[in-house]
């Protein structure tokens, strides 16, 4: 348990943003899974759309800071890769 106030308002800070971070990644995860289903379909507009969707979502929680740039990055090559 936290002993100073400090600590008790960083516990409260760090429920907040587990709450909030945990939302984003369930919706990335729900956009990957999308896409790979176009994938494994072959409906190349399908798979442009979702693409798009899952780029633009991984590019949103980079700016927020809850994916780390460089795995947004990866994510985003291999959508552009099975797009091409």
């Amino acid at each position: 348990m936290a002993n100073t106030k400090s600590a008790i308002k960083a516990a409260r800070q760090t429920i907040r943003n587990t709450a909030r971070n945990k939302g984003v990644k369930t919706r990335l995860k729900t956009l990957h899974k999308k896409f790979d289903s176009a994938v494994a379909a072959g409906d190349k507009d399908v798979i442009k759309s979702a693409g798009s969707a899952y780029a633009s979502a991984m590019d949103r929680a980079t700016k927020s800071g809850i994916v780390h740039r460089n795995a947004a990055a990866r994510a985003k090559s291999h959508v552009a890769k099975a797009s091409a």
